[in-house]
């Protein structure tokens, strides 16, 4: 028997993104930490989680505003290192004992998780640079020689 055939689904905007929806409810659960840290870390470790959380989003965003494979790769992975900096500040959490260890468990477990589908997509991204029909290319400009620069080996040879 065959499996039936899923439709692909057409992404428009980056909020139709998986990576960016779970992200979104990873940032909205740090922000709720955030509100329960002590007054004396208001501007320390609350502000921290805060930026870290929001530049997780963002750059998701930012990413998929960017028309080129690379740039998309790049933005992910200045996400990624966020949600890693935020991991971290879950372990000042069980640290300090700002938070029960079953909650710093789960939102550790919700976050690996979203590592796991920004490293999917980082993959699914980087099999659309292999892609020759994806690429930009350039077409050689045939009417020069390298006679035409005179003496070459001045130069990098890779930039002619």
């Amino acid at each position: 028997m065959k499996r039936s055939e899923e439709p692909v689904k057409v992404y428009q905007m980056f909020e139709d993104l998986e990576v960016y929806q779970v992200a979104r409810e990873f940032r909205k659960a740090m922000y709720r930490v955030a509100k329960q840290l002590p007054e004396s870390e208001k501007f320390g470790l609350a502000s921290q989680v805060r930026r870290a959380a929001v530049s997780l989003t963002n750059n998701i965003a930012e990413g998929h505003g960017r028309y080129h494979f690379l740039d998309q790769i790049k933005f992910l992975l200045q996400s990624r290192g966020s949600l890693e900096e935020i991991m971290d500040d879950l372990n000042v959490c069980e640290d300090e004992q700002y938070l029960a260890r079953a909650e710093i468990g789960q939102l550790k477990q919700e976050g690996w998780r979203l590592h796991k589908l920004i490293n999917g997509y980082i993959r699914f991204l980087r099999s659309r640079t292999l892609d020759k029909s994806s690429r930009l290319q350039e077409s050689p400009d045939n009417d020069l020689s390298v006679g035409d620069f005179g003496d070459v080996t001045r130069f990098n040879p890779s930039t002619l």
